[in-house]
């Protein structure tokens, strides 16, 4: 009798399950930063320009993904403020109800004519997009095949999709081929950046192409970090290789070169259509705020009128790439304005960026699972905007720290 009485007392204090365990036990972040090396949530001061201000200093930018410094272009400012005393701050609904606006409309007549495709439809974030689009099109019995490198929110797009998602390794069209071949005879959705938001490297789309179509699938671009950069009129990768009419879907956002927040997917009439009617991030959202929408429209005027910003952004990251190799560091196979200074060790690249700080230079961390394990990286970008003094600080900072870390000699 005494051993059941012990046996029912500790059965009635077992601990009960608790779904916040895991946060109380979450300690990374706290690691960093006990050790003054947290290098995220950094708040700044000033807008995205060459120069920000950082906890009250000046530093130099190299952090922003502001590749034509339009974010503080007067006319993409005068836009957003005109929107908002006509239209207010506001949709106070979804597109798919009471959130559509004549401006929503007009910009999406607009992008399909810059993307030189039949229609365009905007979302209220380019994370959407991506969610949206995959899962509208992918049912239960087809495939999608994404690059290995590719977005966390093409990731996210296919897991909420009810179709199976198969992953290629990065760039490299053998192994794309053999994913294609062992699935022939499924429906099938190959969706790849253009360019690759750590490594800054170009998707192979001419060969990708060839392969989606030897194998009956369709091909999706997510060019978040390709247009107003490449091409020669700013359209982005397929314009770059020349294959805009081939690529059956090109996705942009606009908190790069578009110079706000949001997204949109452009293609034939029929697919967007489609996508227009079942995509549940977009019937489920609040529409895109009056001010995102003009800024936007704005923009695509200054990419198309202004072919200047375009090239001293190229001449700027021509700089870079030649300053970082004959400093002696690795970055890897970029060729875009994204150019990636690998640094090894997590540890290692979460102190060198604090160490860049306090040199006055604001550039981010890439760690795992970011990144391969053993290839963690500073994440350097451009601007147009970005004066070659800038960029002489920055090579003499990022020269400094290397030989302090042993990265370079």
């Amino acid at each position: 009798m005494d051993g059941g009485l012990v046996q029912d007392s500790q059965m009635a204090v077992k601990k009960p399950a608790d779904l916040f365990e895991k946060c109380l036990k979450f300690d990374k972040a706290k690691n960093l930063m006990s050790h003054g090396l947290y290098p995220f949530f950094r708040t700044i001061q000033s807008a995205q320009d060459p120069e920000i201000i950082l906890d009250g200093r000046r530093m130099i930018m190299v952090g922003s993904n502001n590749y034509l410094g339009l974010t503080s272009h007067p006319k993409v400012k005068e836009a957003a403020i005109e929107a908002i005393k006509k239209y207010g701050t506001g949709c106070a609904g979804s597109r798919f109800l009471n959130g559509t606006l004549d401006i929503h409309v007009q910009l999406e007549e607009k992008l399909a004519r810059f993307m030189r495709k039949e229609a365009a439809l905007i979302f209220s974030t380019g994370f959407q997009v991506n969610l949206g689009v995959i899962s509208a099109l992918v049912g239960k019995d087809d495939l999608v095949i994404i690059d290995k490198m590719d977005h966390a929110s093409i990731i996210d797009g296919c897991r909420l999709s009810f179709g199976e998602m198969k992953k290629f390794r990065h760039n490299d069209m053998a192994d794309l081929e053999r994913v294609l071949r062992e699935h022939e005879d499924k429906d099938k959705l190959v969706v790849v950046d253009g360019v690759f938001s750590m490594e800054g490297d170009i998707a192979k789309l001419p060969e990708i192409l060839g392969l989606a179509k030897k194998y009956g699938g369709r091909l999706m671009v997510d060019d978040a970090h390709g247009i107003g950069v490449l091409g020669k009129s700013g359209r982005g990768t397929a314009e770059h290789f020349g294959v805009e009419d081939q690529v059956d879907l090109i996705m942009g956002t606009y908190s790069k070169s578009l110079a706000s927040i949001g997204g949109f997917i452009s293609g034939s009439a029929d697919v967007i259509h489609y996508i227009k009617h079942l995509a549940r991030s977009l019937i489920f959202s609040a529409s895109p705020p009056p001010a995102s929408v003009a800024s936007v429209s704005a923009a695509i005027d200054i990419i198309e009128n202004e072919p200047e910003r375009r090239e001293n952004l190229w001449k700027n990251t021509r700089k870079m790439l030649a300053g970082f190799k004959n400093l002696g560091f690795k970055v890897g196979h970029s060729e875009t304005p994204i150019i990636p200074v690998v640094v090894g060790e997590d540890e290692k690249a979460f102190r060198m960026a604090v160490m860049l700080q306090e040199e006055g230079v604001f550039a981010n961390v890439a760690v795992t699972p970011a990144v391969p394990n053993g290839m963690a990286l500073i994440r350097t970008s451009y601007m147009a905007t970005h004066r070659d003094e800038h960029l002489d600080i920055v090579l003499n900072a990022f020269g400094k720290v290397g030989r302090k870390l042993g990265l370079i000699g």
